[in-house]
């Protein structure tokens, strides 16, 4: 009867965990002002995509490992930890970064019209989420075509934020992979 008690305990334990962490993430930094500040709480909807495709506009996290952050060698006893909470679905997801959506695949993007907004295939996209939204919406002039299966994504501060722009001269341009997205923000604390 005990073993039974600390099997029903030792489940609803690794499922309270799993309900509180899982696709819940906390703001790092300023790059996605003043939409998500510092600190803020964000939880995503990881099925968001599954039949359905990301949208222009849509502020979701991936995994930025490789592209905007650099692989780090692991020891073993970090992947075998990473291994264990994964297998109970609990891993910290510390290359997770999030970001707003600006082309998707098959777009032109390109930076900027007399007025300083971006072009998106030609047309200059409104962005009333900007942090700055005095200044031109990117220091830099860019032009990119967003490849099939990839997103380019920039920050909402654009001037504090290391987005698809930093990377434009790396692999894949800086832009993402559909299947590194985990998924759209849905709620904010």
């Amino acid at each position: 009867m005990f073993v039974l008690a600390l099997v029903v305990i030792a489940v609803a334990v690794v499922f309270g965990l799993r309900s509180y962490h899982l696709n819940t993430y906390t703001i790092p930094s300023a790059s996605m002002l003043p939409g998500l500040e510092v600190g803020d709480r964000i939880e995503i909807d990881p099925d968001a995509y599954q039949d359905s495709t990301p949208q222009h506009g849509d502020v979701i996290v991936f995994d930025g490992a490789g592209s905007f952050m650099p692989y780090e060698s692991e020891t073993t006893l970090k992947r075998f930890q990473d291994t264990a909470l994964g297998i109970l679905g609990i891993t910290h997801q510390d290359d997770a970064v999030v970001k707003r959506i600006i082309g998707v695949e098959g777009d032109t993007v390109e930076c900027c019209d007399d007025a300083g907004r971006l072009l998106v295939n030609g047309e200059p996209l409104e962005e009333p989420y900007l942090a700055e939204p005095d200044r031109p919406a990117s220091s830099s002039p860019f032009t990119v075509e967003v490849p099939e299966d990839r997103v380019f994504l920039l920050g909402d501060n654009r001037y504090d934020s290391v987005d698809s722009r930093a990377l434009l001269g790396a692999p894949g341009g800086g832009m993402i992979q559909m299947d590194k997205i985990y998924g759209p923000v849905e709620t904010i604390r």
